[in-house]
């Protein structure tokens, strides 16, 4: 039963800023809420204290956000507070519920079903126009699909946004990518079906072409608010417009600062141009952190500082409000099988100090950096879980035991009165749990692990209720009750062990210690970030992970792979925060040990004077992070020249020079072959093909449209 609080009493246990947000119930208001502030708390507040003074009735209140599980929360807050009849519920949740409603009602039929998995469709689109694939390519296509349709992109103009938006596809060029893109859009009609961005697309043309939809959906949602609002794409920002009309009634929350999902189609300049856009917002910032301990918060500002906006809706400065912690431990290893090993041990001593498992985390870049730490904790005998892209409660395990759990309940008694978690081991048992976890990884590992995350509930609750005298025994219902509440949240439980994760899938969590590993030039940025504004990802990427630690964090990287090959440095986003004992090893720290032989054009930045890392930076002759030196005007010579040679001999424009490389030439503006030799990347058989030809454009003999015929000589 849900009991209306006192609006005083809602606002009494919040901060100066998180009661602004609360108390501002009309207009446009942005929330700035940086990692460990409170936000849920703040918006849940502001939505329970509108409707306790009147001022919302909330049914007419739409909250959206990403995930099922950032739904739920929301939900099971406002439950908490007292309020019944909000709707919170991701985009596409809320899109399609208003499309199957009024789809009917407009053409006279049920929306087309919504397919399960899209890579058969692409499958079939890419064999129809003869486009060899294996399934890496096919991933890489149904990516670049779904980046395009939130972005609203449309297959005829892919190729010209595509290189404006820096996408690039190794094994395709972008004018293939737009027809299997376009051949897949026909397969989907043919089969009629529609996508995962469909939804939204469908929900969005029912409002913008049909005057009584709109009419409706805003009569109905009044107040919109908006979770994770550095997230939205193109297209959720159209839907979202469409939403809300004329009005005003909007709140939107998020920090750029954790804008880690670019590549998918997440936009944050919609919130960090909100007040312009909206010149009446009130724009309120949430900076006390009550997550993390004073030595973890400045870690975390340390790495920001750097690329903190000083206009518009800047990045926030953490103030930390916990008691002061352990110092942030950083450290260097000879290879990532050391380094794997030393954060093993490393948590080891974390458990013996008494932090449970499941309240540690390993996080990393990319997948591949997993198995040495996988390896290194199995051979310690230390429980992880692995955590992954899948939605937990809709594994083929996961919904196996929840229907054997809800079956045994029905007919539940404990005759030989061993408890529920024994009842529990019992049904899991016959699906493949054991008291101990198989060895290795792979999918006999995932599905134990799956089953260990569910029996952790039974014990969770034993040992709640344990510490509640007078309440009464837990039983096999109740936690097949508390499963399925769980499931509808979409509530994913912790089994004890160590999460083991990509930085990308730890956003929204947290854990009380976390050891961030492979923290190195080539890995953080990651070697294929060359723009600037992917390198600032990069760093926002880096940011999150801090800021998923309470108390104990745990910062390495290692200067080889496997202890041969190349020395590589710690990463650029750490140097600042980094002792002085480790600060040398940074790039541009004073002892650095230098790496690049060759010339000075490639060895150091031309911006800043300080050595270069990677094959990317070498290449630019600059850190991506530093400020270009070339001219707009050479640059755009320099691509039309390419983009005519390129025509002339039928080749993607890539084949003649990558834009990393225009990049360079334009900033070093050689004078001759031989210092377009000098130029990182550029080798003999470009430089005799085409260096007379650049030489003349850098020059200014050669029109802009002009092809030389030593080119079209070459290419017949």
């Amino acid at each position: 039963m849900l009991v209306r609080q006192d609006p005083e009493e809602l606002l009494s246990s919040l901060d100066p800023e998180q009661r602004a947000v609360a108390t501002t119930l009309s207009g446009p208001v942005a929330v700035i809420a940086g990692a460990g502030t409170g936000k849920t708390r703040a918006i849940t507040h502001r939505i329970a204290y509108g409707v306790a003074t009147g001022v919302y009735n909330p049914t007419a209140v739409l909250a959206v956000t990403f995930t099922q599980r950032a739904a739920g929360e929301l939900r099971g807050r406002l439950s908490q507070l007292g309020v019944g009849g909000v709707q919170a519920r991701t985009f596409h949740s809320a899109a399609l519920r208003q499309a199957q409603y009024f789809w009917p009602r407009v053409y006279g039929g049920d929306l087309p079903p919504v397919l399960d998995n899209r890579m058969s469709l692409v499958a079939e689109a890419a064999s129809r126009l003869r486009v060899s694939t294996d399934t890496a390519r096919l991933r890489d296509l149904v990516g670049e699909i779904a980046w395009a349709k939130v972005s609203n992109v449309t297959a005829e103009d892919y190729p010209r946004l595509a290189a404006q938006h820096h996408r690039q596809v190794a094994a395709f060029d972008p004018e293939t990518i737009a027809r299997v893109f376009a051949g897949y859009e026909d397969v989907k009609r043919d089969r009629g079906r529609i996508d995962f961005e469909d939804i939204l697309l469908c929900a969005a043309a029912l409002i913008a072409d049909n005057p009584q939809v709109a009419d409706a959906v805003r009569r109905t949602y009044r107040h919109l608010v908006v979770d994770e609002y550095q997230d939205v794409s193109p297209l959720q920002e159209a839907l979202l417009t469409l939403w809300r009309g004329d009005r005003t009634e909007i709140c939107v929350v998020g920090d750029p600062a954790q804008t880690i999902h670019s590549f998918a189609g997440a936009q944050a300049g919609f919130l960090t141009s909100f007040a312009r856009r909206h010149p009446a917002a009130t724009v309120i910032r949430l900076v006390r952190d009550y997550r993390s301990t004073p030595q973890v918060v400045s870690v975390a500002n340390t790495i920001m500082d750097a690329a903190r906006d000083a206009q518009g809706l800047s990045t926030v400065s953490l103030q930390a409000q916990l008691p002061a912690g352990p110092a942030v431990e950083f450290s260097e290893a000879a290879d990532e099988a050391a380094d794997a090993a030393a954060v093993a041990d490393w948590l080891a001593r974390q458990a013996e100090a008494g932090v449970p498992y499941r309240e540690m985390a390993v996080l990393f870049r990319i997948n591949a950096q997993s198995p040495p730490v996988e390896q290194a904790l199995a051979d310690r005998r230390i429980p992880y879980l692995v955590r992954g892209g899948e939605r937990f409660y809709e594994r083929p395990e996961v919904r196996q035991a929840l229907l054997a759990l809800r079956t045994e309940a029905r007919t539940s008694f404990d005759p030989d009165g061993q408890g529920v978690v024994a009842q529990v081991k019992a049904v899991l048992g016959t699906l493949g749990w054991t008291a101990q976890p198989p060895e290795g990884a792979g999918a006999v590992r995932e599905r134990w692990e799956s089953l260990a995350a569910l029996l952790s509930v039974a014990e969770d609750m034993v040992t709640t209720r344990l510490d509640q005298p007078g309440q009464s025994a837990v039983d096999l219902p109740a936690v097949s009750a508390e499963l399925e509440r769980r499931a509808e949240a979409q509530h994913v439980p912790t089994a004890q062990g160590v999460t083991v994760s990509t930085l990308h899938s730890a956003k929204g969590l947290e854990w009380e210690a976390v050891a961030l590993l492979g923290v190195h030039e080539g890995s953080l940025p990651f070697v294929l970030a060359t723009t600037p504004e992917q390198v600032a990802e990069e760093r926002r990427l880096l940011y999150v992970g801090v800021t998923r630690a309470r108390r104990h964090l745990r910062v390495s990287w290692s200067r080889t792979r496997n202890g041969g090959g190349a020395s590589r440095n710690v990463s650029r986003f750490l140097a600042p925060a980094l002792p002085g004992r480790t600060a040398a090893a940074a790039p541009g720290g004073a002892g650095r040990r230098a790496r690049v032989k060759g010339s000075v054009l490639s060895a150091h930045c031309r911006s800043c004077g300080h050595q270069l890392g990677d094959a990317a930076e070498r290449k630019l002759g600059r850190h991506a992070s530093c400020p270009s030196t070339y001219d707009e005007a050479t640059m755009r010579r320099l691509r039309d020249w390419r983009s005519s040679a390129a025509a002339a001999q039928s080749l993607p424009a890539y084949c003649i020079f990558t834009d990393a490389t225009l990049i360079a030439i334009a900033e070093a503006r050689p004078t001759s072959q031989a210092d377009m030799l000098r130029i990182h990347g550029l080798g003999q058989g470009k430089v005799s093909r085409y260096g007379d030809e650049v030489l003349s454009v850098l020059t200014g003999q050669r029109g802009e449209d002009s092809v030389s015929s030593s080119i079209l000589d070459g290419n017949s």
